[in-house]
C-alpha cells in the first residue's frame, strides 16, 4: 500500500517531502497487486517518486555495498587513478574532478548486467569490492525489473510489454562520494539533473537528495529511513509513458554532520535499443510528444552538450509546432 514516511529532522532548510512508500512484497500477492499498482500509479503521476520497502534485500547486502563503496574511496589516489579516462562509455569509469554538474562529487561508474560480463573490469581493491557490490547489483536489478513491470502494468501496457528487451537492458551502477560540508557556502555536491533510464534505485549512507516538484519548482529534502530503497523515475520512462509520468529532477547536497557515499543503480534498455513512447498512449489528443533514443544516443548527447544547459528530455521533447 501507498503510505507516507513521517517527516525526520532536515539536515537543511529545506522542506522534507512527505515521500510515497510502496510495500514490494505486496506486488506478489494476488489479492494485493492492484491495489498496490494503483499507488504506484499515483506516485509516478503526482511525484515521481517513491520509497520501497519490504523489497527482499537484506540488511547485510547493503551495509555491504555501501562499506565496500567507502572503502573504494578511501584508497590512494594512485589506486583510484586507474580508472580515470575522458571516454564516458568505458566500462569502469573514475573521477573526482569538478565540473558543470559534479560540483564536490567523486565517482565510480559500471556496468553490472549481466554480472559475469561485467565484473571482471570491476576493480580487484578493496579486495571485497566485487563480492559485495556484485551481491547488491544483483539484488537491486531484481527489484527494480519487478518495479518497473508494475509501472508498466501501471500505465495499462501490460506488465510483459517491454518482454526480452527488458530482460536484455542495462544496469548501470554510479558509486558516489561526497565530502563532509565544512565550508560556510558551500553545499552542493552534485547539480540538478534527471537520469536517463526508466527509473533509478538509491541506497545512501545519509541524507543528501533533494527532489524538484514538477509544478512549483520548489526543492524538497528527501528523507529515507534506513532498509529502504529510493526510487526515482528516469528519462526514458517520461518518453515511454509519451509523458503521462515525468522524470524527476534531482540533487545531491553535502552534508554538514557527515561525508556521504550513495549507490544509484540505473535500469534502461540496452545500449543502441530505442525507447519510444507507446502506440497504446498516443492519440489525436495526445500525439507522440518524444523523439525516440537510446543510452547510446544519450552518451552521444553528453559531450555535444558540454557548452549549454540543454537537458536531455528536453533535446527529446517534439515542439508543438512540429506535430
Amino acid at each position: 500500500m501507498l503510505s507516507l514516511i513521517p517527516p525526520l529532522a532536515s539536515t537543511t532548510e529545506i522542506e522534507p517531502l512527505q515521500m510515497p512508500v510502496i510495500d514490494f512484497s505486496m506486488l506478489h500477492r494476488a489479492n494485493d497487486r492492484s491495489s498496490v499498482i494503483k499507488d504506484i500509479a499515483m506516485a509516478c503521476r503526482e511525484i515521481g517518486c517513491f520509497q520501497v520497502v519490504n523489497h527482499g534485500i537484506s540488511k547485510s547486502v547493503m551495509k555491504g555495498a555501501l562499506e565496500a563503496a567507502s572503502e573504494f574511496f578511501e584508497m590512494p589516489s594512485e589506486s583510484k587513478a586507474k580508472f580515470t579516462s575522458p571516454d564516458i562509455s568505458k566500462p569502469v569509469r573514475y573521477d573526482c574532478s569538478n565540473d558543470g554538474i559534479n560540483k564536490s562529487r567523486s565517482f565510480l561508474k559500471h556496468y553490472a548486467h549481466p554480472l559475469d560480463e561485467w565484473i571482471q573490469f570491476w576493480p580487484l581493491e578493496p579486495p571485497s569490492y566485487r563480492e559485495k557490490m556484485g551481491r547488491y547489483a544483483v539484488d537491486a536489478r531484481r527489484v527494480a525489473i519487478g518495479l518497473i513491470n508494475a509501472i508498466l502494468q501501471s500505465l495499462g501496457l501490460g506488465e510483459a510489454y517491454l518482454g526480452t528487451k527488458l530482460e536484455e537492458g542495462v544496469q548501470l551502477l554510479a558509486v558516489n562520494s561526497y565530502p563532509q560540508s565544512t565550508q560556510p557556502g558551500v553545499t552542493l555536491g552534485l547539480a540538478p539533473h534527471s537520469d536517463y533510464g526508466f527509473i533509478t534505485l538509491l541506497l545512501p549512507s545519509c541524507p543528501g537528495l533533494e527532489v524538484m516538484n514538477h509544478t512549483t519548482k520548489e526543492w524538497k529534502a528527501v528523507m529515507q529511513p534506513s532498509d529502504t530503497l529510493h526510487v526515482h523515475l528516469g528519462d526514458h520512462l517520461e518518453v515511454l509513458s509519451n509523458g503521462k509520468y515525468r522524470t524527476v529532477v534531482h540533487r545531491a547536497m553535502l552534508n554538514s554532520e557527515n561525508s556521504r557515499v550513495s549507490i544509484a543503480s540505473i535500469h534502461g534498455l540496452a545500449m543502441h535499443e530505442k525507447v519510444r513512447s507507446a502506440e497504446e498512449l498516443v492519440d489525436e489528443q495526445t500525439p507522440m510528444m518524444y523523439e525516440e533514443s537510446s543510452f547510446r544516443d544519450f552518451l552521444d548527447f553528453l559531450p555535444a552538450n558540454s557548452t549549454n544547459n540543454k537537458s536531455y528530455i528536453d533535446s527529446l521533447r517534439i515542439c508543438a509546432t512540429e506535430q
